[in-house]
Protein backbone atom coordinates (compact mmCIF):
# COMPACT_ATOMS: atom_id res chain seq x y z
CA UNK A 1 0.00 0.00 0.00
CA UNK A 2 2.51 2.73 0.55
CA UNK A 3 6.35 2.30 -0.05
CA UNK A 4 7.87 1.06 3.16
CA UNK A 5 8.00 -2.79 3.83
CA UNK A 6 6.50 -3.57 6.87
CA UNK A 7 6.54 -6.78 8.96
CA UNK A 8 3.55 -8.45 10.13
CA UNK A 9 3.25 -10.83 13.17
CA UNK A 10 0.42 -13.40 13.25
CA UNK A 11 -0.84 -15.78 16.50
CA UNK A 12 -3.19 -17.54 16.58
CA UNK A 13 -5.59 -17.86 19.31
CA UNK A 14 -5.97 -21.14 21.37
CA UNK A 15 -9.51 -22.62 21.55
CA UNK A 16 -9.99 -21.65 24.83
CA UNK A 17 -9.15 -18.12 24.57
CA UNK A 18 -11.63 -17.70 21.46
CA UNK A 19 -14.45 -19.42 23.71
CA UNK A 20 -13.55 -16.32 26.26
CA UNK A 21 -13.63 -13.47 23.15
CA UNK A 22 -16.88 -14.96 22.08
CA UNK A 23 -18.17 -14.42 26.15
CA UNK A 24 -17.00 -10.99 26.43
CA UNK A 25 -18.75 -10.14 22.82
CA UNK A 26 -21.93 -12.18 24.12
CA UNK A 27 -21.64 -9.76 27.19
CA UNK A 28 -21.51 -6.67 24.83
CA UNK A 29 -24.06 -7.19 22.68
CA UNK A 30 -26.18 -8.26 24.94
CA UNK A 31 -25.42 -5.16 27.17
CA UNK A 32 -25.88 -2.87 24.58
CA UNK A 33 -29.28 -4.39 23.31
CA UNK A 34 -30.17 -3.57 27.02
CA UNK A 35 -29.14 0.06 26.85
CA UNK A 36 -31.20 0.51 23.46
CA UNK A 37 -34.17 -0.55 25.17
CA UNK A 38 -34.63 -4.07 22.79
CA UNK A 39 -36.16 -7.04 24.50
CA UNK A 40 -34.15 -9.88 22.53
CA UNK A 41 -32.54 -13.02 22.71
CA UNK A 42 -28.75 -13.37 21.63
CA UNK A 43 -27.55 -16.44 20.99
CA UNK A 44 -24.74 -18.49 18.66
CA UNK A 45 -24.81 -18.57 15.70
CA UNK A 46 -23.33 -19.46 12.11
CA UNK A 47 -21.44 -17.35 10.01
CA UNK A 48 -22.83 -17.32 6.81
CA UNK A 49 -21.29 -19.40 4.04
CA UNK A 50 -21.18 -18.03 0.37
CA UNK A 51 -21.05 -20.97 -2.24
CA UNK A 52 -17.83 -20.85 -3.96
CA UNK A 53 -16.13 -19.30 -1.38
CA UNK A 54 -12.83 -20.96 -0.11
CA UNK A 55 -12.37 -21.87 3.49
CA UNK A 56 -13.56 -18.79 5.77
CA UNK A 57 -11.27 -18.03 9.08
CA UNK A 58 -12.98 -18.89 12.13
CA UNK A 59 -15.13 -16.30 13.35
CA UNK A 60 -17.85 -15.12 16.12
CA UNK A 61 -21.33 -15.42 14.92
CA UNK A 62 -24.55 -14.29 17.42
CA UNK A 63 -28.36 -14.29 16.20
CA UNK A 64 -30.47 -11.86 17.75
CA UNK A 65 -34.06 -12.92 18.34
CA UNK A 66 -37.43 -11.56 19.35
CA UNK A 67 -40.08 -9.18 18.75
CA UNK A 68 -39.89 -6.10 16.42
CA UNK A 69 -36.51 -5.94 15.76
CA UNK A 70 -36.64 -4.63 12.66
CA UNK A 71 -34.90 -1.63 14.35
CA UNK A 72 -31.84 -3.07 14.00
CA UNK A 73 -31.52 -4.39 10.94
CA UNK A 74 -32.19 -0.74 9.55
CA UNK A 75 -32.73 0.40 6.34
CA UNK A 76 -30.93 -1.81 4.04
CA UNK A 77 -28.71 -3.65 7.05
CA UNK A 78 -26.79 -0.48 7.81
CA UNK A 79 -28.21 -0.44 11.38
CA UNK A 80 -26.88 -4.12 11.87
CA UNK A 81 -24.07 -3.54 10.21
CA UNK A 82 -23.07 -0.32 12.85
CA UNK A 83 -23.96 -2.47 15.45
CA UNK A 84 -21.57 -5.06 14.34
CA UNK A 85 -18.75 -2.46 13.70
CA UNK A 86 -19.40 -1.58 17.40
CA UNK A 87 -18.84 -5.05 19.17
CA UNK A 88 -16.03 -5.77 16.81
CA UNK A 89 -14.47 -1.93 18.29
CA UNK A 90 -15.36 -2.99 21.72
CA UNK A 91 -14.26 -5.91 21.87
CA UNK A 92 -10.98 -5.25 20.04
CA UNK A 93 -10.08 -2.67 22.25
CA UNK A 94 -10.50 -4.28 25.60
CA UNK A 95 -9.37 -7.74 24.58
CA UNK A 96 -6.56 -6.24 21.92
CA UNK A 97 -7.60 -9.09 19.54
CA UNK A 98 -9.25 -8.35 16.20
CA UNK A 99 -11.54 -11.36 15.47
CA UNK A 100 -13.90 -11.39 13.11
CA UNK A 101 -17.73 -11.40 14.40
CA UNK A 102 -20.82 -11.57 12.87
CA UNK A 103 -23.83 -10.34 14.10
CA UNK A 104 -27.39 -11.47 12.22
CA UNK A 105 -31.13 -10.41 13.37
CA UNK A 106 -33.73 -12.93 12.92
CA UNK A 107 -32.13 -14.75 10.13
CA UNK A 108 -31.73 -11.34 7.88
CA UNK A 109 -28.44 -11.75 6.67
CA UNK A 110 -28.66 -15.23 5.76
CA UNK A 111 -31.76 -14.43 3.33
CA UNK A 112 -30.20 -11.38 2.38
CA UNK A 113 -26.81 -13.71 1.21
CA UNK A 114 -28.84 -16.39 -0.87
CA UNK A 115 -31.22 -13.16 -2.45
CA UNK A 116 -28.03 -11.51 -3.78
CA UNK A 117 -26.88 -15.22 -4.75
CA UNK A 118 -30.14 -15.59 -6.61
CA UNK A 119 -29.73 -12.39 -8.26
CA UNK A 120 -26.38 -12.89 -9.44
CA UNK A 121 -27.13 -15.82 -11.12
CA UNK A 122 -30.18 -14.56 -12.93
CA UNK A 123 -28.49 -11.61 -14.08
CA UNK A 124 -25.24 -13.65 -15.28
CA UNK A 125 -27.98 -15.33 -17.31
CA UNK A 126 -29.48 -12.08 -18.60
CA UNK A 127 -25.90 -10.47 -19.66
CA UNK A 128 -25.16 -14.22 -21.22
CA UNK A 129 -27.93 -14.01 -23.62
CA UNK A 130 -27.65 -10.43 -24.53
CA UNK A 131 -24.05 -10.21 -24.20
CA UNK A 132 -24.63 -6.58 -23.25
CA UNK A 133 -22.99 -5.51 -19.33
CA UNK A 134 -25.90 -5.00 -16.21
CA UNK A 135 -24.92 -2.83 -13.67
CA UNK A 136 -26.59 -3.44 -10.23
CA UNK A 137 -27.84 -1.01 -7.93
CA UNK A 138 -24.74 0.39 -5.18
CA UNK A 139 -24.40 -1.74 -1.99
CA UNK A 140 -21.97 -2.50 0.90
CA UNK A 141 -18.40 -4.23 0.26
CA UNK A 142 -19.82 -7.32 1.87
CA UNK A 143 -22.52 -7.68 -0.17
CA UNK A 144 -20.42 -7.20 -3.60
CA UNK A 145 -18.17 -9.37 -2.44
CA UNK A 146 -21.09 -12.01 -2.46
CA UNK A 147 -21.75 -11.13 -5.94
CA UNK A 148 -18.19 -10.96 -6.84
CA UNK A 149 -17.98 -15.03 -4.93
CA UNK A 150 -20.77 -16.44 -6.48
CA UNK A 151 -19.79 -15.57 -10.26
CA UNK A 152 -16.44 -16.28 -9.74
CA UNK A 153 -16.54 -19.16 -11.49
CA UNK A 154 -19.41 -18.93 -14.29
CA UNK A 155 -18.04 -19.48 -17.42
CA UNK A 156 -19.42 -16.94 -19.51
CA UNK A 157 -19.96 -13.81 -17.11
CA UNK A 158 -17.22 -11.57 -15.16
CA UNK A 159 -17.51 -9.38 -12.50
CA UNK A 160 -15.83 -5.95 -11.33
CA UNK A 161 -16.86 -3.24 -8.79
CA UNK A 162 -17.33 0.62 -10.05
CA UNK A 163 -17.55 3.63 -8.50
CA UNK A 164 -16.23 5.25 -5.12
CA UNK A 165 -17.31 5.12 -1.30
CA UNK A 166 -21.36 4.51 -0.93
CA UNK A 167 -21.74 4.44 -4.59
CA UNK A 168 -19.70 1.60 -5.28
CA UNK A 169 -21.36 -1.10 -7.22
CA UNK A 170 -21.15 -4.42 -9.06
CA UNK A 171 -20.94 -4.29 -12.86
CA UNK A 172 -21.71 -7.83 -14.43
CA UNK A 173 -19.73 -8.00 -17.69
CA UNK A 174 -19.88 -10.96 -20.95
CA UNK A 175 -16.62 -12.92 -20.38
CA UNK A 176 -14.38 -12.02 -23.48
CA UNK A 177 -14.31 -14.55 -26.44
Amino acid sequence: MGGEEARVRVTLLAPEEESEVAEAAKEVLEMLLDKMGMAASVTPGAQPKVEGETEAAPAIAFDINGDDLGILIGRRGQTLSCLQYMVRLIIAHQRKVWLPIFIDVGGYKQRRHQTLQALALRVAEQVKAKEVPFTLEPMPAYERRIIHITLANHPDVTTQSIGEGEMRKVVILPQEK
